[in-house]
């Protein structure tokens, strides 16, 4: 990988950047400081920044040309309620949070692509440099739509990029299909009868209930799902009793599915549904259930992948972009933008982890872990893919014509 020469030279301030980001991070729905240092940091590099889009959320907006083509990038804000076990110098210095999925480097890129393009201004139209909070569990890309980020940053098409551990530097990944699954959590509370744990006949049992459910509810993936589909039904918690001679009155079930369709989505919940309250009518108990959908599939469209693809092609080489990456059970509230607008996500490789600095936990280095850290190798590349992807969509001034 070759780099522009302004790239080069602006690597140690961006990797300053990354880093005190990356300790001193901020949990969702509690960004000020970072909006504030990102605001500032646009201010001095002359891009009109409009703040306060569904909270701490904002958007650099820079022009230049006569199009009014335009473009939204976006870089994640927020850290994850975690201990950071690392204990090099640019370690979190907030007990109880840390980048553990390397928002800090997405939104470091990001900043350099904009400082970048701000100085240049080498393309024709309008980019959006969308700084985006709450995306961990949040829906802060939510939250930013119905504030009206497309209406007071108007853009025809968004993109977004997410660091990968176990991706080689220098890789990216990108799919013009469904990418990452939805996100969907689940809760079941049984109502029985409790007694004496040595007179069961005297009880209407919650504790089978949940348990006949749990084992029921594993048929419909391997029954009721296309084999050519793919889904995940989770139970992770039963909550039961007090007491080992007690039959309790209630249980609870708690969980999560993941699918790459809302059809597939659809009829998971409907099964789920007919399941659990055709075994509580058999057992004689009450049953409430309830089915929250959090996060949407990320669905690429497939225009805007394969213009991603081809930027990555120019970057890295075709061997080292795989334009049909695995899918992923994990979700990304990226979703919701292209819901509104066309758009691609795409993966950069973080490394395997093998390369570590001084003070780094000999621990995993996989996204939300407290050994993790973003690798620094990656921001010239991704802030690379950020300018050239411009490029490509609004037009590049400075090729020969």
């Amino acid at each position: 990988m070759i780099y522009d020469e302004s790239i080069i030279a602006f690597e140690p301030e961006l990797i300053r950047i990354r880093r005190h980001l990356h300790a001193n991070p901020e949990l969702r729905f509690e960004e000020q400081q970072t909006s504030d240092y990102i605001a500032s940091l646009l201010g001095d590099w002359d891009i009109p920044v409009v703040r306060g889009i569904g909270g701490h959320g904002l958007v650099g907006v820079l022009r230049h040309g006569k199009s009014n083509r335009s473009v939204g990038l976006r870089a994640d804000m927020d850290a994850l309620p975690m201990h950071e076990a690392n204990t090099f110098g640019h370690a979190s210095r907030h007990a109880g949070k840390m980048h553990a999925c390397g928002h800090d480097g997405h939104t470091a890129m990001l900043l350099g692509a904009a400082r970048h393009l701000a100085k240049h201004r080498d393309f024709d139209g309008v980019v959006n440099f969308i700084f985006q909070p709450a995306e961990e569990g949040g829906c802060g890309a939510r939250l930013m739509i119905e504030d009206g980020l497309f209406v007071r940053c108007p853009m025809d098409a968004v993109f977004g990029i997410h660091n990968w551990p176990g991706m080689p530097v220098g890789n990216f990944g990108i799919r013009p299909d469904a990418l990452m699954a939805s996100s969907n959590t689940f809760e079941v509370t049984i109502g029985g009868r409790g007694s004496h744990a040595g007179q069961p006949h005297r009880s209407a049992d919650p504790v089978m209930v949940a348990v006949q459910i749990t084992q029921a509810w594993q048929t419909i993936v391997s029954r009721n799902v296309d084999p050519n589909d793919s889904a995940v039904l989770s139970v992770t918690q039963i909550h039961a009793g007090s007491a080992v001679n007690v039959i309790p009155e209630h249980a609870m079930l708690n969980g999560t599915v993941r699918s790459f369709s809302v059809d597939v989505l659809d009829m998971i919940e409907s099964r789920m549904r007919t399941i659990a309250e055709g075994i509580a009518s058999a057992f004689e108990v009450e049953l409430v259930f309830s089915f929250s959908r959090i996060y949407p599939p990320l669905v690429n469209h497939a225009a805007e992948a394969a213009l991603a693809g081809s930027v990555m092609r120019n970057l890295a080489g075709a061997a080292n972009v795989d334009e049909n990456v695995e899918r992923a059970m994990t979700s990304e509230d990226f979703a919701f933008y292209m819901l509104h607008k066309p758009g691609a996500y795409a993966f950069i490789g973080n490394g395997d982890g093998s390369t570590r600095l001084p003070g780094q936990s000999d621990g995993l280095c996989q996204l939300h872990s407290t050994s993790y850290d973003f690798n620094d190798a990656l921001l010239p590349l991704g802030m690379s893919y950020w300018i050239a992807l411009t490029h490509a969509y609004l037009g590049d001034q400075s090729a020969p014509g």
